[in-house]
């Protein structure tokens, strides 16, 4: 267990909590009937009450648990404006059809704009800022396709990306550990938890009924109408939007089939000494590597922590076994954090797709958006937000991520039992990348 990493005041719960804890509110009834159903109330459930509500339709969001209790406030706050686009969990870049690449690159770069404008718009406090990301280059070879995307990115996401050679690394981290990396000025970083308060916020002041503890346990068509059963009670429908992303389940076996739900693993640290604190991170952007096994992390909003995430494992497992892990990493990388503690540690499902592309549209007549890839701030909120102005009708061109295709796989279940064996090999591939380089 490791016990000499942990504070006196140790907690298996987020740092994000401290600020807004996901509750269940006044429980909300549950109407016996709504324009739109949402399933799922996270960023994207939100996202697309809200947009519908602008639009005069009235919507109703089914949270299983209490609001706000997945990866919506467990994340680590980073918001990409199209970087990992394309990214597999496995940390390589698949091809994308080179007629889709510039739109969905475009579509990215929205997303980016859409947080920025909703958190002017809604006034939201919750600690937005836009300092860029810099990306470690895990091996030379790493710095070298890094390299190559740069036209890319800059010429389709408007991303602002340059390279950053080894000898000026000191510029972005206090640190020898990579082989240098790509600035991509086009990023940001917020506290997530406060994000979707504002966002809840904003769908209250519009009359959008959110319920919590309303887990939905199934769904039929009727003649006219979907009819939706819940923990709290019964109602119909005109359209259903499922938006259960990292948590998608049982009820919808043919959407569960056709994401893979990755654990992702974070501990934020005790306070640190000012001088420290603020030597770690010069330009304070966020951070993450080209690793298969990715880390990331930033420093918390008032600069006084270390909060630090990755792939302790694939999957869900205890915060005692992942926090020895992560804090293993983080001093790899900053051997001055060594005799640091943890305060906190936490995790929260995020959801990949086989073609490691974001995806909305419509299956077995279910409007749905899933499939984050390790981007959830961006691009949950797009998708609910697209989905929405297609229900309402208002949209002027169709969203690059909405597309008939969305693949499954014929020995894919929705289980993920050999995510711990995908782990190790992938573990072993940047192994043998670093002892290469």
């Amino acid at each position: 267990m490791h016990p000499d990493i942990f504070h006196k005041d140790f907690t298996p719960t987020p740092y994000w909590w401290e600020a807004y804890r996901p509750t269940a509110g006044d429980l909300a009834d549950v109407p016996r009937a709504a324009r739109v159903a949402i399933v799922g109330g996270g960023y994207a459930g939100l996202s697309a009450g809200l947009e519908l509500a602008k639009h005069g339709i009235d919507a109703v969001v089914l949270e299983a648990n209490g609001l706000g209790f997945g990866a919506s406030t467990r994340n680590g706050g980073a918001v990409s404006g199209g970087v990992n686009v394309g990214k597999s969990f496995t940390g390589k870049v698949i091809e994308v059809d080179g007629e889709r690449v510039q739109r969905i690159l475009s579509d990215a770069s929205d997303a980016f704009a859409l947080i920025d404008r909703l958190i002017n718009e809604e006034k939201m406090a919750c600690f937005w800022e836009k300092p860029g990301r810099f990306v470690g280059a895990w091996a030379r070879k790493h710095y070298d396709a890094q390299s190559r995307r740069l036209t890319l990115l800059n010429s389709m996401a408007q991303s602002g990306a340059y390279m950053v050679p080894r000898e000026r690394q000191r510029e972005e981290i206090a640190s020898d550990y990579y082989f240098g990396g790509m600035v991509v000025e086009r990023s940001g970083k917020l506290h997530p938890a406060l994000f979707y308060k504002g966002l809840l916020h904003a769908c209250r002041q519009r009359g959008v009924v959110v319920c919590a503890k309303a887990a939905v346990t199934q769904i039929g068509r009727g003649s006219s109408a979907w009819r939706l059963k819940t923990a709290r009670g019964a109602l119909s429908a005109g359209d259903v939007v499922v938006a259960t992303n990292g948590y998608t389940g049982s009820l919808t076996p043919a959407l569960r089939r056709r994401v893979v739900p990755i654990a992702s693993h974070i501990i934020a640290t005790e306070e640190l000494p000012p001088d420290l604190a603020r030597s770690l991170i010069p330009r304070a952007r966020t951070l993450s590597d080209t690793r298969r096994v990715l880390c990331y992390y930033r420093m918390s909003p008032d600069n006084r922590r270390m909060v630090f995430g990755g792939r302790a494992r694939f999957t869900q497992v205890d915060a005692t076994v992942s926090a020895p892990i992560l804090h293993r990493y983080m001093i790899d990388r900053f051997p001055q954090l060594r005799g640091v503690k943890v305060t906190h540690a936490w995790t929260g499902n995020v959801a990949f797709t086989l073609d490691a592309v974001p995806h909305m549209g419509r299956l077995d007549d279910l409007h749905y958006c899933l499939g984050c890839n390790g981007s959830g701030i961006a691009m949950m909120t797009y998708l609910g937000w697209q989905t929405a102005r297609k229900i309402a009708r208002v949209a002027n061109y169709a969203c690059s991520f909405d597309r008939e295709e969305f693949p499954d796989h014929p020995l894919y279940s929705g289980n993920p039992w050999l995510l711990p064996m995908v782990g190790g090999y992938y573990r072993l591939r940047d192994n043998l990348d670093r002892l290469l380089a």
